[in-house]
């Protein structure tokens, strides 16, 4: 006994089969902004006159003398653009660059750049303190 499928029966589970693991992986696809990784992200803002000092105080510390996005020496272009990369609940975070061009770069991967720093900071030695021994030091 023999029974006939209708014919869109059958276009109907070839669609199914064929297009049903790419819909599936497209269901589970989140939009960037409700990742949890994105969700911690931070921002990108460039100095003010109003963080100046906080700033001037950070670089002091600044664990690099090259731009993080290009590898260019800080300074090479001109005044280096510093930025305060912010994340709430976090403190910020002094970020130099080059020039305004590596601020997109870094805002496409500043997890990648913030771990350059972070390395290179605890490679570095402690900065010295002033007023510190070598400041009682007679000449």
């Amino acid at each position: 006994m023999h029974t006939k499928i209708p014919f869109s029966t059958f276009v109907l589970a070839a669609a199914i089969f064929v297009g049903g693991p790419a819909f599936a992986q497209h269901e589970h696809h989140q939009p960037a902004a409700t990742t949890p990784s994105a969700a911690a992200a931070g921002k990108l803002i460039p100095v003010t006159p109003k963080e100046a000092a906080w700033a001037e105080n950070a670089r002091k510390n600044y664990p690099v003398d090259v731009c993080v996005a290009s590898g260019e020496k800080l300074g090479s272009m001109g005044k280096s653009p510093e930025y305060i990369y912010r994340v709430d609940g976090k403190p910020d975070r002094l970020v130099v660059l080059c020039c305004d061009g590596c601020e997109e770069d870094f805002k496409k991967e500043p997890a990648r750049y913030l771990a350059m720093l972070d390395d290179a900071a605890k490679s570095r030695p402690p900065a010295k303190k002033a007023g510190g021994h070598d400041a009682h030091k007679s000449p």
